[in-house]
């Protein structure tokens, strides 16, 4: 029960730190698409020369970034589920070639680190 627990564990840390990274980029991307729309707000407003369509298409251009947004961030969630089950059926179905690759991961880690 300790090695299932273990692998769960083990997966669940795997699940936050792909969730961190890939919160970090989609707020990336969200910050870049509301500067763009707050510069052609603020830049319409200031420039008469900018002609209606060039802002229908620059508009149109954010209306599609934040659709392929969207589909980036639903992709990226599919696949992290999709991982995370195949790695925990792939635990419960052999704990102990599990416990081996994590010993000898962990045994060729340490040899790394204390080396000189």
């Amino acid at each position: 029960m300790d090695q299932t627990q273990a692998s769960n564990d083990a997966i669940s840390d795997t699940k936050a730190a792909a969730g961190a990274a890939r919160d970090k980029l989609m707020d990336g991307l969200k910050s870049s698409i509301n500067d763009a729309e707050k510069w052609l707000s603020d830049e319409a407003e200031k420039v008469a020369g900018v002609t209606e369509e060039t802002r229908a298409r620059f508009q149109d251009a954010l209306t599609t970034a934040k659709g392929d947004l969207r589909k980036l961030e639903d992709s990226i969630l599919a696949h992290g589920r999709q991982a995370a089950e195949t790695v925990n059926v792939y635990v419960q179905d052999n704990p102990w070639k599990s416990v081996g690759l994590g010993a000898a991961v962990g045994i060729i880690l340490g040899m790394l680190i204390a080396r000189d």
